[in-house]
Parts: C-alpha cells; structure tokens; sequence
C-alpha cells in the first residue's frame, strides 16, 4: 500500500491530504506538524484573533475529527530531523517512517533582527504562528509604546491593530516608501494616509539602527538620529522559504525549493507546494506567499502524485484588511511601466498595472467590483483600455466588453 508522508500541517500540508482523500487515494497518509495544534488559518492572526474578535476553534481549519474520518494520521508537535532519499525513509523526533511519495509543505519563517542590534531582547515580536501572536497579545493595551520595523503588509496589519487598540504606534520603513517592494507608489499614498489618519507616526526613509534594552527592550536608536522610548517591538522585515530540512536532503534550492511546473523535485518521489516552493511561471521562476497558492498548489500536487501529470497553473490574488478597508490584488505587477487610477470615491479606489497596453495586476482598496473584474481579465489574458479605466463614466463591468 503507497504511503503519502507530508511534512508541514499548515495550509498547504492539509490541503494536500485532504485532497488525496477526496480523489479517493486509499493509501496511507501521514500528515506531520511541529506546532501541538491542528492545521489552522494564518492570516487572522495577525487581525482578528489578535483582535481579540475570533477564538481558536474558529482558525482551525477543519474540526479535529476530519483526520479520523478520513483516516489521516496526523502527528502534531513532532518534527522531522532528516529525510534519507536513498531508502526512502524520514527521521522525526520520536521514529523513522517510510514513504512513497514525499510532499514538502514546509512554509516559510520569519526574518529577524540580529542579535548585534538588540533583536534578541525580550518583547520584541515577529508575527508568523499562533504562538507568536500568543506571546504578543498580553502587550496590546492602550497607551503602550509600540515601534513596528517594516512597512510591508505585515507591519502596516500589525499598526492598525495596535492603533485600534489604543497603543501609540510607531512604524519605520528604511525604503523611501511603505510597500516599495510589492506596490506602486499610488498604493503607497493610500496607506500612508490611511494609517496617519489613525495617528500612527510613519517614518520612511528610516532605519533601525539598534534596540536598547537590558533584557527587555526600552528604546530604539533610529537612523535619523531620533531615539524613541519604548514598551515593545513588532518586527515585520520579511519572510525567507523553509528549505533547511530539503538542502539536507540534497535537493535543489531556488529561491525556496525548486520543482517542475508538476510540483516534483529535483528527486521524481519528492515534491514541494506553497511558500517553501518555487516553480515556473511566464518564463521565469517564483514563489508565491498567500494562501490560495498553497491551496491550489498542493491540490494539483495531490493530483499529480496518483498520476494527473497535471502542471500547476497560477492566478495569483492577495488580501490585506487594515482597520476597515479591504485591499485586495490580482495578478503579479512584476515589469509595470504605468499605474492608473480608477477613484470611485475618497475610500474606494483601485490602482491598476500596466506594461505597455498588458494588464498586469491590480490594487482595490474597498474597490470590490474593481477586483472581481480586474481578476477575471487578468485571469483571461485580456486587458482593458488603460484611458477607459480612468473613466468613471464608463461602468467597471463594461470593461471586460471593450
């Protein structure tokens, strides 16, 4: 009987089990997680559950008798230590197991301040699992002095919930811009006045030069010569893909683990899916970090491993909730040479990504209507005249008819 080992019970990890069983694989099935709690959602965490509006049950994704039911052993708080290709066997913290077939859903970990600067004291955070924001939670009262180092979309979540919850909120971004890396500077524009109109005090431009403290931070040394007296710290400078476990393994590594447009490994018995995973894409190779990735991923993962031969096709989208707007993103901006506005009012806004007359992607924020129909023409290969989107006279939906 073949035996399908995952290692990783995040988003992607369940997904794949849980669709061999809905294709009706009779094998064995081997869910493995490091964390002592079940598969759960990752994305409220840092604003709901952080919030204090959703419990624990509801971030799990399924109810914990799903696995009994459809007899999928799944083995929490152990990790696996080595994966030996040769005999096609992996070493957890408590056995060695066999395996048909191997799925890396390893995910991705938090980059973190380094020792030298004071990224070793107690209180300061990353936001990553259901552990992190356990530890940081008791921190979030108001009045409390907060800095958030990074102004990607998991600093500027982290900012609107400490400023809902009352804390006075710093946020320092090194870049000349928030979200210099994955937007136009129109979506920048945006959120900076959104968060300033909640008093956050949003430094670009500036780094950290160091975080002071004797055992727990108390201040930070800023760039720009500014010292600021603190209660806790928030550090949001990225993500890097979870690839110690395959290097060991001696497969190849590629901006996260290489595989083939199946979701196979440089080893025909090993595959990868969602964050830790690169893959083909347009020409070039990627890796995505969101949810409907691992999701989709590890789905066609599942199929390709009873025999679909079925390559993995991408439609990127994206969210971010901040206070009470909804920013959602179709499509990848990667090569844009122009961004034009559609201002439906002063809150509802969408920015869309041109390259030359191809639409490329698009940013709506509050802008349902604009996402539904960006993401169906992105999705479709097709692309809108760019002067047409700007027309406020002409109804977004007659846009996917011109």
């Amino acid at each position: 009987m073949a035996h399908v080992v995952v290692i990783g019970a995040g988003q992607a990890g369940l997904s794949c089990v849980a669709k061999l069983r809905n294709l009706g694989f009779d094998g064995q099935v081997t869910l493995i997680g490091e964390e002592n709690v079940p598969p759960y959602q990752r994305p409220p965490l840092s604003k709901k559950y952080l919030l204090g509006e959703m419990d624990i049950e509801r971030l799990y994704l399924r109810p914990t008798r799903f696995f009994g039911d459809h007899d999928i052993d799944l083995r929490l708080g152990e990790a696996v230590v080595l994966v030996n290709r040769a005999d096609k066997t992996l070493q957890t913290t408590t056995q060695s197991l066999d395996y048909d077939h191997l799925v890396f859903a390893t995910g991705s970990l938090p980059r973190r301040l380094p020792a030298a600067i004071g990224g070793t004291l107690d209180a300061v955070h990353t936001i990553r699992d259901l552990k992190d924001v356990d530890k940081m939670a008791p921190e979030f009262v108001a009045g409390r002095r907060v800095l958030i180092v990074g102004g990607g979309y998991i600093g500027l979540e982290a900012a609107a919930v400490a400023a809902s919850k009352g804390l006075k909120v710093t946020l320092v971004e090194m870049a000349d811009r928030i979200l210099q890396r994955v937007a136009a500077s129109q979506t920048s524009d945006y959120f900076r006045d959104l968060h300033r109109t909640h008093g956050v005090t949003l430094l670009e431009g500036v780094g950290l030069d160091r975080l002071t403290g004797t055992g727990r931070v108390s201040g930070a040394l800023l760039s720009d010569g500014s010292v600021l007296e603190l209660d806790f710290v928030i550090t949001g400078v990225g993500i890097s893909p979870a690839t110690a476990l395959a290097e060991g393994a001696g497969l190849d590594i590629e901006n996260g683990i290489r595989t083939s447009a199946h979701g196979r490994t440089s080893d025909p018995y090993i595959w990868a899916a969602g964050d830790c995973a690169s893959f083909p894409f347009r020409g070039d190779r990627i890796r995505l970090e969101s949810v409907p990735n691992a999701i989709d991923q590890a789905e066609c993962v599942a199929e390709n491993i009873i025999g679909a031969e079925k390559p993995y096709i991408a439609r990127p989208w994206f969210w971010s909730d901040q206070y009470d707007i909804k920013l959602q993103i179709a499509g990848l901006n990667n090569g844009f040479d122009r961004v034009v506005t559609r201002a439906n009012d002063a809150v509802s806004k969408s920015f869309w990504y041109f390259k030359g007359m191809e639409l490329l992607a698009v940013d709506a924020a509050n802008a349902p209507r604009d996402y539904m129909v960006g993401k169906r023409l992105i999705d479709g290969g097709k692309s809108p005249d760019p002067e047409a989107l700007a027309n406020l006279e002409i109804n977004i939906k007659d846009l996917m008819r011109l």
